[in-house]
């Protein structure tokens, strides 16, 4: 079960620079995604619960948006040089190492998780003990927003990711690991980025009971 998370940290301390230097704009040529974010942000406040966990950080540009956007939010991330980074770049955040799947976090602390497209690693057999530790991790009411590469198919697909290997998933299908995890799925956006790929873009938005 650890193989494919060692290929993913090795292969993301491997391209750390480049990676933080396509993502650079944050979201700015995103409009899909930058709305699901501020959508998000919205509705974590309403909980009256502003911490948030940016699971699969990156560099940080998304953590430093949620910043921005009123939340206390902080940055988690496999890899060891992009936690690096993300503090280098943003020193008045807090980004520590960690795994989706082992949150260094108490039960039911966060008003929020997001993970934007940080799960698409995770083979499907593990995606299910990965979403439990976030709901694990949310407060009653608190919200989880996955973003993730999409297929009109009825099963996730195995693909070459230009970092690591990864799946892109059925909207629906995602949606059901969310129910049967403990949370309720109440918002998703589909639309097709035009890239060469032609997989959908996929957000969704679900809420721990």
């Amino acid at each position: 079960m650890t193989e494919h998370r060692d290929e993913t940290r090795v292969a993301y301390d491997g391209v750390v620079e480049l990676y933080a230097s396509l993502f650079a704009d944050r979201l700015e040529t995103h409009p899909f995604s930058r709305n699901m974010i501020g959508t998000f942000a919205e509705l974590v406040r309403g909980t009256g619960n502003p911490r948030v966990a940016d699971v699969g950080c990156g560099p940080g540009h998304l953590t430093a948006m949620l910043h921005e956007l009123g939340l206390d939010a902080f940055g988690l991330d496999l890899s060891p040089a992009m936690v690096e980074h993300a503090r280098r770049a943003h020193p008045t955040l807090r980004f520590d190492e960690a795994r989706m799947e082992a949150l260094p976090v108490e039960d039911a602390a966060l008003g929020g998780i997001l993970a934007h497209y940080s799960m698409i690693h995770t083979p499907p057999d593990e995606l299910p003990a990965l979403l439990a530790e976030q709901v694990r991790a949310l407060a009653p009411g608190g919200l989880l927003l996955v973003s993730c590469f999409g297929t009109d198919g009825p099963e996730p697909i195995r693909f070459d990711h230009k970092v690591a290997p990864a799946y892109s998933w059925p909207a629906d299908r995602l949606a059901e690991l969310l129910t049967e995890a403990g949370l309720v799925p109440f918002a998703q956006l589909l639309h097709d980025p035009a890239t060469e790929r032609g997989f959908l873009d996929t957000h969704l938005l679900a809420r721990r009971p």
